[in-house]
């Protein structure tokens, strides 16, 4: 086997944040002696996730078995998906922040299955894969995850199983999504969609590009989830999804503070 170098697009306030996280939880482990030190462990974690490498190829790099890669990521991702924001808590804060409204996405993380595994298809998107749904801010930073659903799973059905329209109504915000949302909120007090159908007035059309300006910044915090490659496809079992995507928008989140 080869080995190489090569770097990693993360700042080094990001490193030092993952290995204060891991040894403060080695520490009340008790834990006296591992393989990787915490600084080396949240190197390894960062590689795996950020570039999608095999646990095979990121624990020859490092000089540990497939296991103990295996065993430090999920470690360090449960560490991490902890710290993320829960859903009334972040549009509570969005709401003090004094953003007017925030966006709703739902994404597909592709997953490798097999066409008998049905729950797991997503029509929409012709792939096997798991539903998750993004709340970001006007600029498109993401406030909020949520857990993973199976990619056969409507984003609307999705937004009621994760009672969005509830946690909007008491923070009092409004939330804009497109037209796959349509009819979650029939009173459009909440959650605004696009006008639906053809040959549609002026008026609507021009209220569906206004709606599209204002909407369009929220594709980018889908785009910010899978610039970390783990998430183009996924290796795992699917029920990791969700606890994955928590843990990179903890770490998107700091590396953006960081910066």
């Amino acid at each position: 086997m080869l080995f190489y170098r090569a770097a990693l697009p993360l700042s080094p306030r990001t490193l030092r944040f993952v290995s204060g996280l891991i040894r403060a939880r080695r520490k009340g482990l008790g834990s006296v002696w591992r393989k990787l030190d915490p600084g080396r462990q949240a190197l390894l974690v960062l590689v795996h996730l950020r570039k999608g490498e095999p646990f095979a190829e990121v624990g020859a790099g490092f000089g540990v078995s497939t296991t103990t890669c295996w065993r430090y990521v999920n470690e360090t991702v449960e560490l991490l998906a902890r710290r993320s924001s829960k859903l009334r808590q972040a549009l509570r804060d969005a709401k003090r922040q004094g953003h007017a409204y925030v966006i709703i996405d739902g994404t597909l993380i592709p997953i490798d299955r097999i066409a008998a595994d049905r729950p797991f298809y997503s029509g929409k998107h012709k792939i096997h894969g798991m539903n998750l749904q993004v709340v970001a801010s006007p600029d498109g930073t993401i406030l909020w995850v949520s857990g993973d659903l199976p990619g056969s799973t409507h984003d609307t059905a999705a937004a009621r199983i994760w009672n969005i329209l509830a946690a909007l109504r008491e923070a009092g915000l409004l939330a804009l999504a497109d037209k796959g949302y349509h009819g979650y909120d029939p009173t459009g007090r909440q959650v605004m969609t696009p006008y639906k159908g053809r040959n549609k007035p002026e008026s609507q059309k021009d209220a569906n590009r206004a709606h599209a300006r204002l909407r369009g910044p929220g594709e980018r915090a889908n785009a910010q989830l899978k610039t970390w490659r783990v998430l183009r496809k996924l290796r795992c079992c699917p029920r990791r999804t969700g606890r994955l995507a928590k843990a990179i928008h903890v770490l998107q989140t700091y590396e953006v503070t960081a910066g």
